[in-house]
């Protein structure tokens, strides 16, 4: 039976890779404009280049072909009916609010609270962060939670191949964690598995000097649904390390996984705030910028996160199938570490 499973996730895999690049070659070639802005509107963009935004397209479709094959596989889930219409409802929002962004530029308020019908699709189909005795405040962490990681991912999205490198890691770990645990026949690693494959499909083309980018219809769309798997694979993950009936050791894991975007988003916010800049308005001023400015180029800045963010997923991994204190520390440590040279290499002027 396992061996009938991993066969079936590896062709998910494979399938849905060749899919995502046929995808964006046949977009690539035929819609070359959807995400471009005239060129009288002002924008902040670290790629002056005009490239169509078009990642974000195959990721749906993609989602959408692992979707159909998930709800045909036997699930254990009491509540899988609920959980991934939940997942499909607020993936499709967060898609559609994010084709609508980069063909018609729209307003940052509307985004905003189509952000929020997100968080609160996810929170009504049961997908919710449980870390409290009090239910309103897990509530209100998750609200923030998925908010807070569709703008992360959107932020990070500001240098070739970034985002999609991020979202494969954590995808990558997801899909680890359940085939690892014997949960081959979950909606999480079905899901996860199918996403990969499309992000990967799409770095072919997304790898720097890219051909296209994710725009905010992939950006959107990535962010609820690692947001959503965070909480299912991260947040809620059954770990040995209690303090007080607080899950702290989950509070690592999740720090692990998505170490880089939410170092980044960090960093850029305190930065902005401390110039007395909205946090809100976009700049050249992201971890990744501040690394080109200290002397790597683009591809390097690229491998470097992939080398980060691997080895925090390893450490998160690690936690996951067999905890020790010793491990939960040098997690901490690699946390702080990341953080802290990020956050210090932005406010530490180049010399030319």
């Amino acid at each position: 039976m396992n061996l009938s499973f991993h066969f079936i996730l590896t062709t998910i895999f494979i399938v849905c890779f060749v899919f995502s690049m046929l995808i964006n070659y046949i977009l690539l070639r035929f819609a070359q404009t959807l995400g471009m802005r005239n060129h009288d509107q002002h924008q902040i963009r670290w790629n002056s280049d005009s490239k169509p935004s078009l990642g974000g397209i195959s990721f749906y479709v993609v989602f959408l072909f692992a979707f159909i094959f998930t709800i045909i596989l036997p699930h254990k889930s009491a509540g899988f009916n609920s959980h991934i219409i939940g997942i499909l409802m607020a993936a499709t929002l967060a898609f559609l609010m994010g084709l609508a962004d980069d063909a018609f530029n729209t307003q940052p308020l509307l985004k905003f609270l189509t952000q929020i019908f997100c968080a609160l699709i996810v929170i009504f189909s049961g997908h919710c962060i449980m870390i409290f005795e009090n239910q309103f405040v897990n509530y209100l962490v998750t609200f923030f939670w998925v908010v807070g990681l569709m703008n992360s991912v959107n932020m990070l999205d500001n240098m070739d191949g970034i985002s999609t490198i991020v979202s494969i890691i954590a995808c990558f770990f997801m899909v680890a964690v359940n085939v690892s645990l014997f949960n081959i026949n979950s909606y999480a690693t079905t899901l996860n598995l199918g996403i990969l494959g499309a992000l990967c499909g799409f770095l072919v083309y997304n790898f720097h000097p890219s051909k296209m980018f994710m725009g905010d219809t992939g950006s959107q769309f990535l962010g609820l649904f690692l947001g959503v798997m965070g909480i299912d694979n991260c947040w809620n993950n059954p770990t040995s390390l209690m303090v007080h009936g607080f899950p702290i050791a989950n509070i690592v894991i999740v720090a692990l996984v998505f170490l880089l975007p939410l170092s980044d988003t960090i960093t850029v916010v305190v930065n902005r705030l401390r110039k007395g800049n909205s946090p809100f308005i976009g700049g050249k001023d992201h971890t990744t910028h501040h690394l080109f400015f200290k002397g790597l180029n683009e591809k390097k800045i690229a491998l470097l996160f992939f080398a980060i963010g691997i080895i925090g997923i390893l450490l998160a991994y690690m936690l996951v199938m067999k905890f020790s204190f010793g491990l939960f520390y040098f997690g901490v440590f690699y946390v702080i570490l990341i953080f802290t040279l990020l956050f210090l290499n932005t406010i530490i002027n180049k010399k030319n």
